[in-house]
Order: C-alpha cells, then sequence, then structure tokens
C-alpha cells in the first residue's frame, strides 16, 4: 500500500507539480488549497503526511497546523512546511511552532520524492 500525503498549495503550477512528482514516486496524493480543506481532509481521512504551504487564502498554515495539533486524530501526523519563505528565521518560526520539517520553493524536482520520504521516515 503506498503511502499517503495531503499536499496543500493554493498555486495551480505547483500544485500540479507537486502532485505529479509524488504520483509517480509511488505516493497516494490528496490535495486541499486552503488550510480549512486541509483541515477538513486530514481528519476525514488521516495521511501519513501532509506538507503544507504556508501563506494559504483563509486560514494559514500555521493556523491550520495548531487546529491538526489540538485533534486526537491528526496530533500525531507529521506536517512538513512547504514554502518560498526560505530565510533562516522563516525556517526557524516554522520549526518552532511545531512543523516537522521544513522544505524551501523552488523545489529540487529530482530529490523532492526523497526529501518526503526522509520525513516519511522521520515521523514526529
Amino acid at each position: 500500500m503506498s503511502e499517503r500525503v495531503l499536499v496543500v498549495e493554493d498555486n495551480d503550477k505547483n500544485l500540479k507539480l507537486f502532485r505529479d512528482l509524488l504520483e509517480y514516486a509511488g505516493f497516494t496524493v490528496a490535495v486541499a488549497i486552503t488550510g480549512e480543506d486541509a483541515v477538513k481532509q486530514a481528519q476525514d481521512s488521516v495521511p501519513d503526511l501532509i506538507l503544507m504551504d504556508l501563506q494559504l487564502p483563509g486560514i494559514d498554515g500555521h493556523e491550520a497546523l495548531a487546529q491538526l495539533r489540538a485533534n486526537p486524530d491528526t496530533r500525531a501526523v507529521p506536517v512538513v512546511a512547504l514554502t518560498a519563505s526560505a530565510m533562516p528565521m522563516d525556517r526557524d518560526k516554522a520549526l518552532s511552532a511545531g512543523f516537522d520539517g521544513f522544505l524551501e520553493k523552488p523545489i529540487k524536482v529530482r530529490e523532492f520524492p526523497d526529501q518526503v520520504r526522509q520525513h516519511l521516515r522521520n515521523g514526529r
């Protein structure tokens, strides 16, 4: 059975790229374009990993993470920040907020599936 990854991204081109790369690498991929939809999908069908953009319409990635951590059903799901905000302070802020990892956009296409696998191995 393939690992289930929820990709939360509001940019259509990025979303298609992430989904295509992960599906080609053998992952089962669900997508959400808002923080609210991400929280609902994660609660309805708990994924193995969530890749979360930080800047989203509606609630942002930080608030979505807080809601996921507050729910016993989704508390243990690893959530990795996926963002173009790649300054060292952005990474520190995301990790101190409780994200389990940090990936910068633009992604490195060849490395992306292995980076996702590594986050799955690391878990929470």
